[in-house]
């Protein structure tokens, strides 16, 4: 393992942070450098600390350790994300016979410099009862490796000497910090301790020191496990295999996330890793991959186990469905008798049984998920599990914690803690496909969307890396592009496939791209009339039967939202090319809500006016606007309520209409008052 510690940097870090003392400087510097390497931590995972001095609000010189706090991770952690705690009250805490998990976090709150500051870490007592000025913990794949051999103890021997300690499990809190403690005082001379099936500790005067101990224990560990060669897997057979990774994707997607649904009443998005193909669709995944998790830190995000498919049945939808079906339920029903038998004498609440990882033949690594982010924190710490399973048993054997000891993590109040419980947003799980995406309408309707929690997929004749770019960082949700022409139809029919394949399926459609063609209706040339129904009728067409057939395969309802036009009732002189397919888009609204309302699918149209976007051009803007005797700013007025309508006016009523689960065939005017453009 390569040793990233750089004198500049460091230098570097302490001038960034020169408003705190030198030592939180690096100690925020080092748990970057850990943070950074996926084969050290994952998404929270792991934490550090440093005992440092300072005064308080009376002047008084106090010890103080600073530790990682909930909620942050190592690879961004600034100085705020290590709150204070006052030291000399944690360590006498020691000579307590018991604490309670509740009694714990309340003793460190109650004992912050600054009560703004997030909860330390749960292994604060750990890092408090050690009496090192620097302490790096992590769970390196390489240390779990071996912390999760039956004969770990044996092998740290041969690895390590004396060097590194060795503590038997126990779960994170007040137990742990003194077995811990204990365990460095029979040995004053090791550099860190090994925690059986959990993880690796290392200590040190400096951040350096304890940066580079961590470093050197884990290289060795890898230098130890690499004298042994991976053992052979050994390939399945199944027809799966033979249907290749995106076709068996597009087949099976869409049934997950309407089976997810049927079960638990949310909506779910997926992730795949396809490198990772070779281990699911070996003989040995069946048996390994039941065994256990490699930290039980993992178990909140990838449950106790993957659910194991191989599908017989995946060219025919309703037979795959049922085949589904029956694997997801044997795991929601062993995942009960599992919360039943660990449950037994307690007062816990079952989570929901549905598993977060799939190991798919012929398809390999399958994460679901309520958001992209969850997904791929699953993803992320299977892909390292599969590497430390494989490893292990290659090394030996692989001996995890049991059913019982996972139990207690999984629903343990302060590893639950980790995922939040803040209100979902409206959209959350959602994924809404949007045309015309790049500027004016599509965008506005993209950005709120998002701001709803939905995850989009963005297409448009421009590039739209700068707005999926911006969109991600302000909402964190999934956003994907394609840079499109609507009118061709061979590219819509596979920017759904490629829906699916990034996240899984579809829930609504926002069918908004079109240009306002111009010309008296007897003089016009029928190739520009042709032009602008390929456009302005064709293309919603073709992206509303694209988007059917994924709801249908899904059969979790579903909704099209169409950016018709009041053009559609009330057509402007000389444009005749324009709003003869804007008028059959509204007819086209009316038939989806016919023909699929059963199935639960609403169809439903906007009809905007003058909005300022592309399809006013200054020349159009200006002819139209003379011709009212008005100025282009008045133009923009010239409704009943005297008020301009924006973009952003007609995004709200997308949103709208994407709630209103009891509204379909409807076209909503959104233009400030314009009788004459009135449905009736």
């Amino acid at each position: 393992m390569e040793n990233k510690w750089n004198d500049a940097d460091a230098k570097a870090a302490i001038e960034k942070y020169s408003d705190v003392a030198e030592d939180i400087a690096l100690r925020v510097y080092t748990s970057r450098l850990i943070g950074a390497d996926p084969s050290l931590v994952l998404h929270g995972g792991g934490n550090t600390s440093v005992k440092s001095r300072t005064r308080n609000k009376v002047n008084e010189e106090v010890d103080v350790l600073y530790v990682k706090g909930s909620g942050w991770d190592l690879d961004t952690l600034e100085p705020a994300g290590l709150p204070g705690v006052l030291l000399g009250y944690l360590q006498k805490l020691r000579s307590l016979d018991r604490l309670s998990d509740e009694e714990m976090v309340n003793e460190q709150r109650t004992h912050l410099l600054d009560a703004s500051s997030p909860n330390p870490s749960v292994e604060t007592l750990l890092h408090a009862f050690l009496p090192h000025k620097f302490i790096d913990h992590s769970h390196a794949d390489a240390s779990l490796i071996i912390a999760n051999q039956p004969d770990a103890e044996k092998m740290c021997k041969e690895i390590y000497g004396d060097r590194i300690g060795i503590v038997t499990y126990i779960m994170p809190g007040f137990a742990l910090a003194k077995a811990s403690a204990e365990a460095y005082e029979k040995n004053p001379d090791v550099e860190g301790l090994l925690l059986i099936n959990h993880g690796l500790f290392t200590f040190g005067d400096s951040a350096k020191e304890s940066y580079d101990r961590h470093i050197h224990a884990v290289t060795l560990a890898e230098e130890y496990i690499a004298k042994k060669p991976l053992k052979s897997l050994t390939p399945l057979a199944g027809p799966a295999l033979k249907a290749g990774e995106e076709t068996l994707m597009s087949a099976l997607a869409p049934v997950l996330r309407g089976l997810y649904k049927e079960q638990s009443g949310k909506d779910w998005v997926l992730h795949h890793r396809a490198d990772t193909q070779e281990f699911a669709s070996s003989k040995e995944c069946g048996a390994w991959s039941q065994v256990g998790t490699a930290t039980p830190d993992h178990v909140i995000r990838t449950k106790q186990k993957p659910l194991l498919l191989n599908l017989q049945q995946w060219q025919d939808t309703d037979k795959l469905r049922d085949e589904v079906s029956q694997a997801l339920n044997a795991y929601c029903e062993s995942y009960h008798q599992y919360f039943e038998t660990n449950n037994s004498g307690m007062d816990k609440t079952e989570l929901d049984r549905l598993p977060r990882v799939l190991l798919i033949v012929g398809l390999g690594l399958v994460t679901i998920g309520k958001t992209v982010k969850e997904t791929r924190i699953s993803a992320d710490i299977y892909q390292h599990s599969i590497d430390i399973i494989h490893k292990s048993f290659s090394l030996g054997d692989y001996v995890p914690l049991g059913s019982s000891d996972l139990f207690d993590m999984e629903y343990w109040s302060l590893e639950q803690a980790k995922l939040g419980k803040s209100k979902a947003p409206a959209l959350q799980g959602k994924v809404v496909y949007i045309t015309g995406a790049a500027s004016g309408i599509g965008l506005a309707t993209a950005k709120l969307f998002a701001e709803q929690g939905a995850n989009l997929f963005l297409a448009d004749r421009d590039n739209l890396s700068e707005v999926a770019e911006a969109i991600r960082k302000k909402s964190k949700v999934g956003v994907a592009t394609q840079v499109l022409d609507v009118t061709d139809e061979p590219a819509v029919r596979q920017s759904f496939e490629q829906v699916v394949q990034v996240f899984g399926g579809l829930d609504i459609l926002i069918s908004n791209a079109g240009n306002a063609v111009q010309g008296a209706v007897g003089e016009v040339d029928m190739k520009t009339l042709r032009a602008s129904f390929e456009l302005n009728f064709f293309a919603h067409q073709i992206l509303a039967s694209e988007a059917l057939k994924r709801f249908l395969i899904q059969k979790t309802a579903g909704v099209l939202l169409f950016n018709a036009s009041k053009a559609a009732f009330n057509p402007g002189k000389n444009f005749g090319p324009y709003a003869l397919p804007k008028a059959a888009v509204v007819a086209l609204t009316k038939q989806y809500a016919l023909d699929y309302g059963s199935h639960g699918i609403r169809s439903n149209a906007i009809n905007a006016d003058r909005i300022r976007t592309a399809l006013f051009s200054e020349d159009v803007l200006k002819e139209r606007a003379q011709a009212r005797g008005l100025t282009p700013d008045d133009y923009f007025r010239n409704n009943l309520l005297q008020q301009e309508v924006y973009d952003t006016d007609v995004a709200q009523g997308f949103l709208n209409l994407a709630l209103a689960e009891k509204t379909t065939g409807s076209i909503i005017t959104i233009d400030g008052g314009n009788i004459a453009a009135s449905p009736r």
